[in-house]
């Protein structure tokens, strides 16, 4: 006899002795059968089976009714042991894809990962939230031999690992480009013809493309149909939108971006953002543009880097502390 048979009479003689005398030290004995009987992966329905033949021996003269009951029993634990094993399936399978995921967002932040730079008279901050574990949005600083300061802030039109993937082409792509074609409405033309040739069709990217010159204090920029930044003008104390058109990266490869620029006096800032910010709610009411300006406005004396910052906390706040979508502020503020 093999330990499942043996395992199935010491069943049989527990509950035999339980039934005549609700002894406690029986339960504790079907405990540890019913762990024999996980560990040789015996099904709920197989117990149940167990239970009624057992049942069978020790009452053969068994009400009729009560054995149709247990027969149901069987055919419902049955039942429940096919949904219980897809189940199990599908939440390892789960489970996998959540490691898998969680691998492949450490791997962007790894491959996407940008260092702040110092640049002389230029206070910068920025804060880049993903809403889930993979980030859409993307920025990028390229700082030139001449003191340049190059700036992408860019957002994928779809999400997940194959948007991680798309912005690490992007970024290696940028970081290919000799320095004397840095120029913005440059980099969004030689983009524009890697996202065309390498991309899906179904997957597009906005960015917005800046290069900081700090001896003249100005800003050359460009935008591939990305969400319009903000222009502070410190003397009159107003913000304006930064217009800057120009059709997504990816549509079509003899696509020509033009070309702005922009005065950078002292107390000025330059806001850059994403579609994540200006798209917050406040319960199901998209909130104004004018909000989001009046709250950046509010930590306008602190450094830059604590500005993004609570301003971030504001609208997280605000969303109740759930992201509907990737936030990514950036604002650069003259000093000196």
């Amino acid at each position: 006899m093999d330990k499942i048979k043996i395992d199935a009479a010491n069943y049989k003689d527990l509950m035999k002795h339980y039934i005549e005398t609700q002894d406690e030290q029986s339960l504790y004995g079907v405990e540890q059968v019913s762990k024999a009987f996980i560990k040789s992966n015996i099904l709920p329905e197989e117990i149940v089976n167990l239970h009624i033949q057992a049942l069978a021996e020790l009452y053969p003269n068994m009400l009729e009714d009560f054995q149709h009951s247990m027969d149901f029993l069987l055919e419902a634990m049955i039942a429940y042991g096919m949904a219980h094993q897809e189940y199990q399936t599908l939440r390892e399978k789960q489970n996998e894809l959540k490691s898998e995921i969680s691998v492949a967002a450490s791997m962007q932040k790894t491959l996407l990962g940008t260092t702040k730079p110092t640049i002389e008279g230029l206070d910068i901050g920025v804060i880049s939230v993903p809403a889930h574990q993979m980030n859409g949005d993307y920025h990028h600083f390229v700082k030139g031999k001449e003191g340049s300061l190059g700036i992408a802030v860019a957002d994928v039109i779809g999400k997940g690992i194959p948007a991680a993937l798309c912005m690490s082409m992007i970024k290696y792509a940028m970081d290919s480009y000799p320095e004397e074609s840095m120029t913005p409405k440059a980099i969004l033309k030689n983009l524009n013809r890697v996202v065309e040739r390498n991309v899906d069709p179904s997957m597009f990217i906005t960015m917005f493309y800046a290069q900081y010159l700090p001896t003249e204090n100005i800003l050359h920029y460009s935008s591939a149909g990305h969400e319009p930044g903000f222009y502070y003008n410190a003397s009159n104390d107003s913000f304006t939108e930064i217009e800057a058109k120009g059709l997504v990266l990816g549509v079509s490869p003899a696509t020509d971006y033009n070309q702005y620029e922009l005065k950078i006096n002292l107390g000025d800032m330059v806001i850059l953002l994403t579609d994540g910010v200006t798209e917050c709610r406040d319960g199901e009411r998209f909130i104004e543009t004018e909000e989001i300006l009046d709250v950046i406005k509010q930590y306008s004396h602190l450094p830059a880097q604590e500005m993004v910052t609570w301003v971030y906390k504001h609208f997280e706040k605000l969303q109740d502390f759930e992201l509907r979508d990737d936030f990514t502020l950036l604002i650069l503020k003259r000093e000196v």
